[in-house]
C-alpha cells in the first residue's frame, strides 16, 4: 500500500495531469541529485525527529495546535500538510524539476497495528482496494523485511495518464506498537497509446515528467483503542512553464490534498471493513467519510524545515 498511496499520490500531485505538455520532458541527471539531496536532507530529518521523540510531523507543533488536530483526528477527520524541506535555511533548489512533498495523518479506530499492516502489505489486493486509480498490484518479491512490488497507475482528466511503477519497500519495527515502512521508486515509465494495438512504454525519463520519482514513507503507531497512521510522500516532476503557472499552482495546492485524504480514508475503510461485521461495517464507513481538518490542513503556504548540512 505504502507504494499505492505513494505513486497515486504523486500521479495526482503532478498537476501535468490537467494540463499536457506540448512536448516530452527529458529527465537530467542534475535534477536527479539535486533531488537525492532533498531526500537525503529530509531523511535525516525524520532520524533526528525519532531520537527528539517526534514519532510523527505534528509532534513538531506546539502543545496547543497538536492537541487540537488530535481532537479533530479522533473525530474521525484528517489533517494534511504541504511541507519543504530547507538547508541551512536555504531552498534546494531542484533544476529543471519540482519537488512535491505531503505529509497526512488519520486515526483507524478499534484497529491493531498487525490489521493495519496487513492491510498496507495486502499488495496482491490494493487494485480493489483503491481501484480505478490503481488499475494492477502485484507483491514480486520478499525477503524478510524486504520487498519489491510493482503497480499500474491510472488517472484521467483532461489528459489520461498510465504508469508502470516498481518499488523497493522495507519496514522496520520499532516496537509491539510503533513500526515505519519504507518505500521508494526503482522504475517509472509512462506507457502511451493506452488500449490501442501499438501500447507502449515511453523510454524511462523521456517522456511527459508526470512522476519521475517517488518516495512514500509510512509511520504508524497503536495507541488510544486504535492506530494513528501518516504518510509522508515526496515526489519528482517536471517543472511547468511559467505562463500556466498561475494555473498549476492552486493545482499543486489542491489535487495532493484531496488524493492524500482519499487514500488515507481507503485504507482506514479496508481496515474497519476487514475486522468489523458487515452491519457495523456499513455504518462506520459512512460515519468515516471523508472529512478533512479544517485548520491544521488548510496552509497558504508550506511549512519549512530548516535543516543544516549532512554528509
Amino acid at each position: 500500500m505504502r507504494q499505492i498511496t505513494a505513486l497515486l499520490l504523486v500521479v495526482w500531485i503532478a498537476a501535468g495531469l490537467l494540463v499536457p505538455p506540448a512536448e516530452g520532458a527529458e529527465l537530467k541527471s542534475a535534477t536527479v541529485a539535486a533531488f537525492d539531496r532533498y531526500i537525503r536532507v529530509t531523511e535525516a530529518r525524520m532520524e533526528d525527529d525519532l531520537r527528539e521523540g517526534h514519532f510523527f510531523f505534528v509532534d513538531r507543533f506546539p502543545d496547543n495546535r497538536r492537541h487540537a488536530i488530535d481532537a479533530q483526528l479522533l473525530r474521525g477527520m484528517v489533517d494534511i500538510q504541504r511541507i519543504q524541506t530547507l538547508e541551512k535555511g536555504r531552498t534546494i533548489p531542484i533544476p529543471s524539476g519540482m519537488i512535491h512533498h505531503w505529509v497526512g495523518v488519520i486515526f483507524v479506530p478499534n484497529a491493531t497495528l498487525p490489521q493495519v499492516r496487513a492491510v498496507l502489505e495486502d499488495y496482491d489486493e490494493h487494485e480493489k482496494f483503491y481501484k480505478p486509480d490503481v488499475r494492477r498490484s502485484k507483491l514480486l518479491e520478499r525477503n524478510g523485511n524486504e520487498s519489491k512490488t510493482y503497480l499500474q497507475l491510472y488517472k484521467k482528466s483532461m489528459v489520461t495518464v498510465l504508469l508502470n511503477a516498481n518499488f523497493d519497500n522495507t519496514d522496520t519495527q520499532f516496537s509491539s506498537t510503533r513500526a515505519q515502512t519504507k518505500s521508494h521508486s526503482s522504475r517509472i515509465a509512462e506507457i502511451a497509446n493506452q488500449g490501442k494495438p501499438d501500447e507502449h512504454e515511453l523510454p524511462v525519463g523521456m517522456d511527459h515528467g508526470y512522476m519521475w520519482r517517488l518516495y512514500v514513507y509510512w509511520r504508524i503507531e497503536e495507541k488510544l483503542g486504535g492506530v494513528y497512521l501518516q504518510i509522508e510522500v515526496v515526489a519528482l516532476t517536471r517543472k511547468f512553464p511559467l505562463m500556466i503557472g498561475w494555473l498549476i499552482n492552486p493545482l499543486i495546492e489542491n489535487i495532493p490534498r484531496s488524493t492524500i485524504s482519499s487514500l488515507l480514508v481507503n485504507t482506514r475503510r479496508a481496515v474497519v471493513g476487514r475486522n468489523t461485521p458487515a452491519a457495523s461495517s456499513v455504518a462506520l464507513s459512512a460515519r468515516l467519510g471523508s472529512q478533512t481538518v479544517p485548520s491544521g490542513g488548510r496552509t497558504t503556504r508550506p511549512s519549512t524545515l530548516n535543516l543544516g548540512s549532512r554528509p
